[in-house]
């Protein structure tokens, strides 16, 4: 048996309902504020997503993991309403980074509760979203059916990734023998090389508007003034 698919076959491998609830705790713990910076819920999904080799396997997964999203963005949206916006200030949102935090309040601004829906498909945003929501009194219907329909949509795109990659990688590595782990090895550097260019490319565009744009559209959002009403107009 080749590395790929004895690599697959260890994961496959697993029990099923362990591996839906390590993959559901990853993804868990990336949607909860103070812990989804350092948790890779997105890698781990994908990694274990490669592994599923039927149907049923699929919507089970998806399911699960739309679930666990919903339940951490449901736990960030009670922190922002409990606290409000003294979460701002927190330790945890330091650590994440405040422009982040003001520019998930400016999509609230912007959007209402169609930045609940965005921001599940944008990394540290979609952490911060639902607390933010919370903070700023958007209503908790508004708030639940759009993380639903976002954090299922999210559930199934990366799913399928995962399955569709998990199933290219064992037809090149059997097309090409040897030379396919090459392939992949290859593709998995630029990936890496593309992710790297785009982080940095993000701390400047957050280092030149932090000052600029997010600061000055969004330092109400940020103190709170007036952002009920300014929601009610965008949704």
């Amino acid at each position: 048996m080749s590395v790929v698919s004895e690599l697959l076959a260890a994961i496959a491998g697993l029990p099923r309902p362990l591996l839906v609830v390590v993959v559901g705790a990853l993804v868990l713990g990336e949607c909860t504020l103070g812990i989804g910076f350092f948790v890779p819920g997105e890698s781990g999904l994908l990694i274990a997503s490669a592994a599923v080799t039927d149907f049923g396997f699929f919507l089970t997964l998806s399911l699960c993991v739309a679930l666990f999203a919903v339940v951490g963005d449901n736990i960030g949206f009670l922190l922002g309403r409990r606290y409000g916006w003294r979460m701002r200030e927190s330790a945890a949102v330091r650590k994440l980074g405040q422009r982040h935090w003001d520019r998930a309040g400016e999509q609230l601004r912007r959007y209402g509760t169609g930045a609940v829906f965005i921001a599940r498909f944008l990394p540290v945003v979609r952490t911060l979203t639902p607390a933010a929501a919370g903070s700023c009194g958007l209503g908790y219907a508004r708030f639940l059916s759009a993380s639903l329909l976002g954090g299922t949509s999210w559930a199934v795109l990366h799913v399928s990734i995962g399955w569709l990659a998990g199933a290219s990688a064992k037809y090149i590595e059997h097309i090409l023998g040897g030379a396919g782990w090459f392939a992949l090895g290859a593709l998995v550097l630029i990936g890496l090389v593309f992710w790297l260019w785009r982080r940095r490319s993000g701390r400047r565009v957050g280092q030149g508007t932090g000052a600029g744009s997010v600061g000055s559209e969004s330092s109400d959002f940020a103190a709170g003034n007036g952002t009920v009403e300014d929601i009610d107009r965008a949704a």
